[in-house]
């Protein structure tokens, strides 16, 4: 995961996507992947969204569609690497929206339509695990009743006392 997000390899996202292919939630109805999105300053520096790549990946293993403008972020947030659980929550705690086109639901045929679809969030490492709770939570207050989270690592959080 280091060498997708931080070294610069965005090739690998296939192989750890393929790792994570078994673990497929079940849905009722249509289906489709959600990546975490990275902030603009992030975005920029690194050239892509490590969690997009997997969701990516991970729509051609499944042959479920990736839905890339279904959540904004409202404001940067600085990297969670250092932070304790309790600063982690705070820090992005309102960080994420649903963008409007979920809101008013789809009017262009397509089959997905909130509430009746299960979005599938996808982020690169789970740690305590406010990331992905804050981005429920922007697609809860937009309808969304059918969430899933998934990501390639789980992180062990460090002993700050």
């Amino acid at each position: 995961m280091y060498a997708l997000k931080y070294g610069g390899l965005p090739r690998i996202a296939d192989d750890l996507a393929a790792g994570m292919a078994a673990l497929q939630p079940h849905a009722d109805g249509p289906a489709a992947l959600v990546p975490i999105p990275l902030a603009t300053k992030r975005l920029r520096q690194r050239g892509y969204n490590q969690s997009e790549l997997l969701a990516r990946a991970l729509a051609r293993e499944w042959r479920i569609p990736v839905l890339v403008d279904v959540l904004v972020r409202t404001r940067e947030t600085p990297t969670q690497t250092a932070l304790t659980p309790e600063t982690r929550l705070a820090n992005v705690a309102g960080a994420f929206e649903a963008a409007r086109s979920v809101e008013r639901g789809s009017r262009n045929g397509s089959a997905f339509r909130v509430p009746t679809s299960t979005f599938i969030l996808v982020d690169d490492v789970f740690t305590t695990g406010a990331t992905l709770a804050e981005a429920a939570k922007a697609l809860e207050r937009a309808g969304v009743q059918s969430i899933h989270a998934l990501t390639f690592a789980r992180a062990a959080i460090p002993d700050f006392t």
